[in-house]
């Protein structure tokens, strides 16, 4: 994928998914990377079973339906604290879903795993698309390792021996990792709704049995990254330099603790494409609470090698 950056200047190269149509860096086995990896063995994590309302306040924002959303809050500013109720709840169990859409192609890449808000880190397992023609089986699936300021994958590449991890500097890419890794950062993907305007309430539902409240509206990278925690911060500050326009559109769901069940949100850069490409993310949390184990990679575990080329 290449992230274009609108404001002037070289192009990010960050990937190029050779033969699948795919616009997402992580399917890229062709890109040369220097960085860190480490065994897969756990080791234990820093684990959160904590649960609580958002406080109460309001900052003036655009809402819809405000009245319908919890006393004491509209609905931008509901939006803008699920963050803070999931770090809170401590952790999480999350599936993901990246779709790409360039030039009539829709491509997915579908993940499963766990996150420890309070630390910042997760892992996650994610299931590419084959190759055309090919049964299942073509992709091995990618482990990642998200960390704050760091991104971290098993079979990554040709060339990266079995036992190694690559990693990356989420802060050095143009999108800071919101989409080049096939899967957004969980607490990214909720602090990157600290910059929410415009929101509406929709109603309630239920997501999986749970009741929840639908909002949707528009959030703005660079208000978002201004409002970000420490762990967050940087890699949201390089993804609004990243894309065609800072505003992503998304639709939130919040369980009546506050915390984000499930956020979609949609970005769009240029990618040397006529229309564009689009991405649209999808975040789903459940079983908050549950014990998290999650190992940053050890330096002696971390391909510092070049990645090579893959004929596809």
């Amino acid at each position: 994928m290449v992230v274009q950056d609108r404001r002037g200047g070289a192009a990010a190269a960050v990937g190029v998914a050779c033969g699948t149509g795919l616009a997402v860096g992580l399917l890229t086995t062709g890109c040369s990377t220097v960085g860190a990896a480490a065994n897969d063995q756990a080791s234990p994590a820093r684990v959160a079973t904590a649960s609580a309302h958002a406080s109460p306040g309001r900052d003036g924002a655009t809402s819809g339906h405000a009245s319908s959303a919890s006393p004491g809050r509209d609905a931008a500013d509901e939006v803008r604290h699920s963050a803070d109720a999931l770090v809170r709840a401590g952790s999480a169990t999350v599936r993901t879903a990246m779709e790409t859409a360039s030039g009539g192609t829709r491509v997915a890449i579908r993940g499963t795993g766990r996150y420890d808000f309070r630390s910042g880190t997760g892992e996650l397992v994610l299931v590419l698309p084959d190759p055309a023609g090919t049964s299942s089986g073509g992709h091995r699936p990618i482990t990642e390792i998200l960390a704050p300021g760091a991104l971290y994958m098993k079979n990554r590449g040709a060339g990266v021996p079995a036992d190694k991890w690559v990693r990356v500097d989420t802060g050095s890419l143009a999108d800071g990792n919101l989409v080049t890794g096939g899967a957004t950062d969980p607490l990214a993907a909720a602090e990157l709704l600290r910059g929410a305007r415009d929101v509406t309430y929709e109603g309630k539902e239920r997501l999986d049995g749970v009741p929840v409240r639908h909002y949707r509206g528009v959030t703005d990278i660079g208000r978002a990254a201004g409002h970000a925690s420490g762990r967050t911060r940087s890699a949201l500050a390089a993804a609004e330099k990243g894309f065609t326009t800072d505003a992503v559109p998304f639709d939130a769901y919040l369980d009546e603790k506050g915390r984000l069940r499930k956020v979609r949100q949609r970005f769009h850069f240029a990618n040397g494409v006529p229309k564009g490409t689009s991405v649209t993310s999808t975040t789903e949390l459940s079983g908050f609470g549950a014990e998290t184990v999650v190992r940053v990679p050890d330096e002696p575990d971390i391909y510092t090698g070049k990645i090579a080329s893959a004929k596809q």
